[in-house]
């Protein structure tokens, strides 16, 4: 599984590109970081990659996943999965609840979508915390389960936008470790963006410098 971008370039209306044509590959398991300045297109860029490009912008270029050209793929239908700075779940949902609205269609029955959701949990090490409100979790649990969530999906690639960035300095490091760690035992690529240089030193990916020159 990997995750290729092609002379990729974006652009809002007629003004000039946001940033050089970019080529990169993202192997099985690998996050690949975008680095740079505020308004340099590092978001921008995931929006392009996931299909989410707000009204005005445009993109040339060509993302391929696993071979795949997403070229006018809808973003609900590229399997790309997406994690942002806010871990943002339902709150009036439990966590149980907020699980179980990633699983896939194919995963019926409330036996199976249960046994599916205690998993997530057992392997975020929050077991037993289905019936818990999620106003109850602390920052590092939510970003966990948030994470589950996005996972229970089964995503071929992950787009994260400054996903540690809430964190405190301990917590982030525990975070990212976590993350890191779902992305290489599940084999699929995905490519993050932040502003600090240990996230990319332990993402141990190929690195995009935006805004640079």
């Amino acid at each position: 599984m990997t995750l290729e971008i092609r002379d990729l370039s974006v652009r809002f209306r007629d003004q000039p590109p946001l940033f050089p044509p970019l080529t990169l590959a993202i192997p099985a398991g690998k996050v690949g970081t975008v680095m740079g300045p505020s308004g340099a297109g590092k978001s921008t860029l995931l929006d392009a990659v996931g299909g989410h490009l707000a009204h005005g912008f445009s993109a040339s270029g060509q993302v391929r996943l696993n071979g795949r050209s997403l070229d006018g793929v809808p973003p609900e239908a590229r399997r790309i999965g997406l994690m942002f700075q806010d871990a943002v779940l339902f709150p009036h949902l439990s966590v149980g609840d907020n699980l179980a609205f990633g699983l896939g269609r194919h995963v019926r029955g409330r036996a199976a979508r249960a046994g599916a959701v205690a998993r997530a949990l057992d392997q975020a090490g929050l077991a037993g915390m289905e019936g818990r409100d999620p106003a109850t979790l602390s920052g590092g649990q939510r970003a966990r389960i948030a994470l589950m969530r996005t996972l229970l999906a089964e995503p071929l690639a992950l787009l994260l936008d400054e996903p540690f960035s809430k964190l405190d300095p301990a917590l982030r490091a525990e975070m990212r470790s976590f993350t890191y760690r779902h992305i290489r035992d599940r084999g699929i690529p995905a490519l993050m963006v932040t502003h600090e240089a240990q996230d990319a030193a332990a993402a141990d990916g190929p690195v995009i410098r935006l805004g640079e020159g």
